[in-house]
């Protein structure tokens, strides 16, 4: 009875979704209903204890410093500025608009830890841009998409953040693993446009204009004046948490203070911008903090009811091997993220994932890179693909949605190639882990 209590939540939490009922609300309506079959009046006291375990999660309160970072940044002007610099250095490559695109997608991703920021941010800032220079429209929206994307797995991102207490992993580990096959995977893009617009010199030509009366001392100065104050700002907080000097809380709050400087220096503070900030944050705070919660809950009933012992048996039973195993796990975060967002389908997969996963010698840290790739390629695919709807809403009539699903199918498999090296070469994902914390990995499947 209680076994099949808990094989029962999953599909009354999918039709809950499907209905329209929010996400933490469905998260939290099905552990009340399931727990209280089971527990009766004593679930009072479980989910009050699940309240005060994620009350206690000291890490997720640096979720609303980056937040806020990246809500400070929107107003500092400072995403501007570094894309006439980004410009300026690529504007005589082929593609080098949208080379200049991902360069800032890289460093606003890595400034903000805001998913879906980038996104739009940049989005507006270059679409009409490129448009004007004649660039393909499937190019722009894949470069935009995939490059807004970016903000999953570049650190200091919100979502490896929420992912760290979820997975039992230090954040610090996630976020010098993520490092390298991030910066892969912004690589990949830049080189697939070179190539594409070196091959077809119309999806995205070079720009031969003058540079508009510029003197090479004024460029450069363009170009310091943009990069030297986020590359500062940058720097210090990951530097920070990289070495040790300080927790993600403190190096969030470092970074908070950064952006309102930035906003400053650069003569754009407001105080109406500051209490823009501080609102959307809370929003977006309180939304994440649900989520949590309600998934926290469902956890908790699933486990009670014996649920994670069926998932256990069920892959022990059906004899599969380290690699089909993972497999079905990555799959079912690649379909779910179809329809969930990130902190739903981590809550749900993750905790089910590492419990099978760990006793068979794969580490932790590994898988949750590849985890978070997946989820980022999951974010980009149609015909779902909610980097699509972002762009939808914030791009002009001459981007058709035909042109967003067909740009955005050549960066997807590059996201393949970029698991297929992590797979090979696992190195790529634990070396900056062991090196910076003398991590001994725990293994990874032969």
């Amino acid at each position: 009875m209680t076994i099949g209590l808990g094989l029962m939540m999953f599909p009354m939490l999918m039709i809950c979704i499907f209905i329209g009922f929010p996400v933490a609300f469905s998260l939290m309506g099905v552990a009340v209903f399931f727990g209280y079959l089971r527990f009766g009046d004593l679930l009072v006291h479980q989910l009050v204890a699940k309240v005060d375990d994620v009350a206690s999660y000291y890490v997720l309160s640096a979720v609303p410093l980056f937040i806020f970072m990246g809500c400070m940044l929107e107003k500092s002007g400072v995403s501007e500025k570094l894309f006439e610099a980004m410009h300026l250095i690529t504007r005589k490559l082929p593609g080098g608009l949208a080379i200049a695109t991902v360069i800032l997608c890289v460093f606003f991703a890595a400034a903000s830890g805001v998913v879906g920021a980038a996104e739009s941010v940049v989005g507006l800032m270059v679409i009409t841009v490129m448009l004007r220079h004649g660039y393909n429209r499937g190019l722009i929206s894949g470069t935009i998409c995939a490059g807004g994307s970016l903000g999953t797995i570049i650190p200091p991102s919100v979502v490896v953040v929420i992912l760290s207490p979820i997975a039992g992993v230090g954040v610090g580990n996630l976020f010098v693993g993520i490092m390298i096959p991030g910066l892969i995977l912004a690589a990949l893009y830049i080189l697939y446009i070179l190539m594409r617009c070196i091959i077809w010199p119309h999806d995205g030509p070079a720009d031969s204009s003058q540079s508009e009366g510029r003197t090479l001392i004024q460029s450069l100065w363009i170009i310091i004046s943009a990069l030297v104050p986020l590359l500062t700002l940058i720097s210090s907080v990951l530097g920070s948490i990289m070495l040790g000097w300080a927790t993600p809380t403190e190096a969030g709050a470092m970074g908070a203070a950064g952006t309102i400087i930035l906003t400053i220096l650069y003569g754009t503070f407001k105080l109406q911008y500051l209490n823009d900030a501080f609102l959307k944050t809370l929003r977006i705070t309180s939304m994440i903090v649900t989520i949590l919660l309600g998934g926290m809950m469902f956890a908790s009933i699933f486990v009670a009811l014996g649920g994670l012992s069926v998932v256990r048996n069920f892959f022990e039973v059906s004899n599969l091997t380290v690699w089909p195993t993972i497999l079905i796990f990555l799959l079912i975060t690649f379909v779910a993220g179809f329809v969930l967002e990130f902190i739903s389908i981590m809550i749900i997969i993750v905790p089910v994932a590492v419990a099978v996963l760990r006793p068979m010698g794969v580490d932790d840290v590994w898988f949750c890179i590849l985890f978070l790739i997946v989820i980022q390629t999951s974010y980009l695919t149609p015909p779902m693909a909610p980097a699509i709807f972002f762009l939808r809403g914030i791009s002009p009539p001459e981007l058709r949605l035909t042109d967003m699903y067909r740009g955005v199918i050549p960066f997807i498999a590059l996201h393949f190639v970029c698991i297929a090296l992590i797979v090979i070469f696992p190195e790529l994902a634990l070396w900056l882990p062991e090196l910076m914390f003398d991590r001994i990995p725990a293994g990874t499947p032969n």
